[in-house]
C-alpha cells in the first residue's frame, strides 16, 4: 500500500543520535584564487548555459516486450524500496525537525519543491540506478510538497525514456551539464555523480538567492574535502573549487544505507543544504 501524502509540518522530534550532522567548518582553509564575479561575468555564465546541447537516444527503436520487461522490474525494485528498513529510516530522518526545518526554509512561500535528476545511469542494466529512481519516486508520493520529476542522463535508452515516463518522470531533451539555475526551489537528487557535476551545478548558482532555493542529495561534500587534503591530484582540486568554497555555508546530513541491499546505492550519500547570507560571502572562483 503507498504511504499518504504529507504536508511540510514540524514535529517536535529529537534529532536521532545515529544521524550525521556536519557543520560549517572553522579553522584552517585551503587556499584558493578568488575574486568577486562581475555582473559581466555572471551575463557570460548565463550566455554559456543557453548554448547546452540538445539530446535524444541513440537508439530510437521501440521494443514493447523490453519496455514491460523494465516496468516489471522497477515495479518490484519500487515495492522492495517501500517495504526496506533503509527507506523507513530515511522517511524517519527527513521527518526530524532540524531537517524539516531546512526543507521549509528552502520552499519559502512556494507550495512544491521540483525534483531535478542528474546522471541517473542505465535503470535497465543495473540495480543501484533502480534503486536510486525508486527512492526519488516514493518521496514525490510520500510527501505532497515535492513537485514534478525531470531526469537527465546521456546513457538512457528510448525504451528507458518511456518507462521513466510512464512513471511519471519527464525526460530532459536539453543535456544541462548539471548547470541548472535553481530560480525555484529544487532538489537536485544526484547520488554517486562526478564531482565536476556538483560542481558545475554550484557554480551555476552562485548566488545567495539561488543557493537558498537548493537541497542536493548526493556524495558527501565532507568526504570530498577529507579526500581533497590527503590528496596531491590536480584533477580532484580542479573539479570540487566550488565544492570546497561553498563547505562553510553548508549543512550536511549523512543518510544511513542500513544493509549491504542499499549500500552500493546510497553509500557516502548526504543531504546538503546552503545558506549563505551576503553576496560578499560567496567568492569567485579563478
Amino acid at each position: 500500500m503507498a504511504a499518504s501524502a504529507k504536508t511540510l509540518t514540524i514535529d517536535n522530534h529529537t534529532l536521532d543520535g545515529d544521524w550525521t550532522v556536519v557543520l560549517p567548518r572553522r579553522g584552517k582553509q585551503r587556499r584558493h584564487s578568488f575574486r568577486m564575479r562581475s555582473p559581466e561575468q555572471l551575463q557570460q555564465q548565463q550566455q554559456q548555459q543557453q548554448q547546452q546541447q540538445p539530446w535524444a537516444p541513440i537508439d530510437l527503436e521501440t521494443d514493447a516486450v523490453r519496455k514491460l520487461k523494465l516496468m516489471q522490474k522497477m515495479q518490484i525494485c519500487m515495492k522492495k524500496m517501500e517495504n526496506s528498513p533503509f527507506y523507513h529510516t530515511l522517511l524517519d530522518q527527513i521527518q526530524t525537525p532540524e531537517i524539516f526545518c531546512c526543507f521549509h526554509r528552502v520552499l519559502g512561500s512556494e507550495m512544491k519543491m521540483q525534483m531535478v535528476i542528474y546522471g541517473i545511469g542505465s535503470i535497465e542494466s543495473y540495480e543501484p540506478p533502480r534503486l536510486q529512481l525508486s527512492l526519488a519516486i516514493l518521496l514525490k508520493r510520500k510527501f505532497s510538497w515535492i513537485g514534478d520529476i525531470e531526469v537527465f542522463d546521456p546513457v538512457l535508452s528510448t525504451t528507458e525514456c518511456q518507462v521513466l515516463e510512464a512513471l511519471g518522470c519527464s525526460v530532459l531533451s536539453i543535456n544541462e551539464q548539471g548547470q541548472r539555475c535553481a530560480q525555484k526551489p529544487t532538489m537536485f537528487f544526484m547520488p554517486h555523480c562526478e564531482s565536476m557535476l556538483y560542481d558545475n551545478l554550484l557554480r551555476a548558482n552562485w548566488r545567495v538567492e539561488l543557493l537558498n532555493h537548493v537541497v542536493l542529495f548526493g556524495n558527501s561534500f565532507d568526504a570530498y574535502e577529507k579526500n581533497v587534503s590527503y590528496s596531491k591530484n590536480s584533477a580532484m582540486v580542479d573539479s570540487t573549487r566550488h565544492i570546497l568554497a561553498i563547505r562553510q555555508f553548508t549543512k550536511e546530513f549523512g543518510i544511513q544505507t542500513v544493509s549491504d541491499d542499499y549500500f552500493g546505492a546510497f553509500h557516502t550519500s548526504s543531504w546538503h543544504f546552503f545558506s549563505p547570507v551576503l553576496e560578499t560571502e560567496l567568492q569567485y572562483i579563478d
